[in-house]
């Protein structure tokens, strides 16, 4: 079976391969045949003849009937993980004659998931066929594939013939992004160097910090201090006050250690955490970049979301993490040094973290969401 099995394969794709009533009928074919040698009977001559005129119009039919047929594949658009990817491919018939019987299959990468079929009972001539399915997706990725097979054994179901066609596809699925409503580590960064000196040797601080930017109400995790009581009474209900942040007019940087070496379920916490920080500074009005191993400094939605997509543990290093302040995702306790006003997030069980800066050690036991909301 494991020598058949290729020989099939390589007959269907590159000529036609009988289908069990083939066999059968070839079987048949030969017996009447030689019935016929030893009968000397012309009408046992007769039936295997006709029978090998039949298996000879049965592989020639399937053939031409996938010639003229193309296929083209619409642009794929970005999900989330666990969002369904919407895949639309359409077959067109530029032939005279209308194509009957046809099954699509659509080859998608392993770990993208199994083949997707489609039967399609008619093509009219110089018409087309629409194809839309849906495909779940588990995990974030940049995911690629390029082959469509169309397969047929119309009309007579005595052969079956399969030709592959070249149709290019790539699918981004991005990293979840966890809707933080705040983050201490985002909210402090910096402010270990929050009081600069301007060239004549005055202080300089940034006058919006500490100001009222608005009210809103309150959320599950939000920090009893910022309750603003007279509201609440007002209103009848606990009101928080926003504040103005303070950047100094200093970059942040989500800083991912891509080039460490982490266990898998921890690097895509890390990637998940890494999106929902960079998010959720954005809405803070922040000046906030990206930083991985591989990209170095990235910026703006489309481009963070593709390079948390398609980053992987243990990828080379063609740049160091930048003198600003970060915020340093990674499994190695054992970096000392980071920029002035940094913080740090490890994936690591370890109660000897010997570094300068405030963080926080992830538990696996815990939802990252709330961690990342409680800060340290």
């Amino acid at each position: 079976m494991k020598i058949i099995k290729p020989i099939t394969n390589w007959l269907e794709i590159h000529a036609c391969a009988p289908t069990y009533s083939g066999w059968v009928l070839a079987g048949i074919a030969i017996c009447f045949f030689g019935a016929g040698v030893n009968t000397m009977a012309g009408w046992l001559y007769v039936i295997s003849g006709v029978s090998f005129a039949l298996l000879i119009v049965a592989a020639f039919l399937p053939q031409r009937s996938l010639v003229g047929l193309v296929v083209k594949r619409r642009f794929i658009n970005p999900v989330s993980a666990g969002d369904e990817l919407t895949v639309e491919l359409e077959i067109r018939n530029n032939t005279k004659q209308p194509v009957n019987l046809l099954q699509v299959e659509d080859i998608l990468p392993i770990v993208l998931g199994k083949p997707i079929h489609q039967p399609i009972e008619t093509i009219h001539s110089q018409g087309s066929y629409n194809w839309v399915y849906n495909h779940p997706t588990v995990r974030r990725g940049i995911y690629r594939w390029q082959t469509v097979e169309l397969a047929t054994g119309a009309p007579l179901g005595l052969f079956w013939c399969r030709r592959q066609h070249e149709c290019a596809a790539k699918a981004i699925v991005y990293p979840t992004v966890l809707p933080l409503t705040n983050c201490p580590l985002v909210d402090e960064i910096g402010q270990d160097d929050s009081i600069k000196s301007d060239p004549r040797g005055k202080p300089f601080q940034t006058a919006t910090a500490g100001l009222t930017r608005s009210l809103r109400p309150y959320r599950t995790g939000d920090p009893i201090r910022l309750i603003h009581w007279r509201s609440s009474a007002r209103y009848g209900e606990l009101r928080i006050r926003e504040l103005e942040k303070v950047t100094n007019g200093q970059d942040i940087v989500i800083a991912l250690d891509s080039a460490a070496t982490w266990e898998e379920d921890n690097f895509e916490q890390a990637v998940i955490a890494a999106a929902s920080l960079y998010f959720y500074a954005q809405r803070q009005q922040m000046q906030v970049q990206l930083w991985t191993a591989a990209t170095d400094l990235v910026k703006g939605e489309k481009m963070v979301l593709e390079t948390l997509a398609a980053t992987h543990a243990g990828e080379d290093s063609i740049a160091k993490a930048p003198n600003k302040p970060l915020i340093w995702l990674t499994p190695n306790p054992a970096i000392a040094f980071l920029p002035n006003g940094s913080r740090w997030v490890l994936w690591q069980n370890t109660s000897t973290v010997n570094w300068d800066y405030p963080g926080i050690i992830i538990q696996s036991d815990r939802p990252l969401q709330l961690q990342l909301q409680t800060g340290y």
